[in-house]
């Protein structure tokens, strides 16, 4: 009986105490509930690829996102800022779902999908984002995200060109860079100087981004100015 009445209280209990000391119901998450900087505690700990990357620190989430968001630059040098801030938080629900492998996500089903999305919308409205993202920012996210993932792959995760090329679906020519995974404080303090960037206009990341060949690690006075 004393596990029954403990399942029972798991049942009901979908929220989680964030660190600003925001309860966020997974299940049915609430945009007031959402804090930029419990995203970027979150991101920065959790890691890409199970972990199963080189270097002395895991490659984060929020490293991705920002990866993902110079791509997406890069690749449409005009995209609307509020696209690049859609981008930025493309994996933002991973702050509470975890990053699951795709090969592993996709035998879940849909309810952890359904969960994602829903935090995903609660989240891009939390900024001022459409709910429904416009076609042509979801697909230039998609671009950005699929060039990320096959870059990560062949620089960090131990795949060839051709393995990671035919696994995810890259065709294009792929941009030099050299990719060195931040330790998790690192991480959390380069996502919210971008967040704050990209809240203001996006005038500094786009000018980092377009004076620098890719990937061109942002020192950041716009870390220094956060923490100012």
């Amino acid at each position: 009986m004393t596990i029954q009445r403990f399942d029972q209280k798991l049942v009901h209990r979908a929220w989680q105490r964030m660190r600003s000391g925001r309860r966020l119901d997974i299940l049915d998450p609430s945009p007031l509930e959402i804090e930029i900087d419990d995203i970027a505690l979150g991101l920065s700990r959790e890691a890409r690829w199970n972990g199963q990357t080189r270097g002395e620190h895991a490659y984060s989430v929020a490293q991705h996102s920002i990866l993902v968001t110079e791509l997406m630059a890069s690749d449409v040098p005009d995209l609307q800022t509020e696209a690049l801030l859609a981008g930025f938080l493309h994996d933002a629900p991973e702050y509470v779902t975890s990053d699951l492998v795709t090969p592993f996500k996709k035998h879940i089903g849909s309810v952890y999908r359904t969960i994602e999305d829903r935090v995903a919308r609660a989240v891009r409205v939390a900024f001022n984002l459409p709910a429904e993202l416009p076609q042509e920012w979801a697909e230039a996210i998609d671009r950005a995200d699929h060039a990320a993932a096959y870059l990560e792959a062949v620089h960090l995760a131990g795949f060839s060109e051709q393995e990671a090329r035919t696994l995810f679906d890259f065709r294009r020519r792929a941009p030099i860079i050299d990719i060195e995974p931040w330790e998790a404080r690192v991480a959390k303090d380069r996502f919210l100087a971008v967040f704050d960037d990209l809240v203001a206009g996006g005038h500094g990341c786009r000018t980092i981004w377009a004076g620098q060949p890719l990937w061109a690690v942002p020192e950041l006075q716009l870390v220094e100015a956060r923490s100012a």
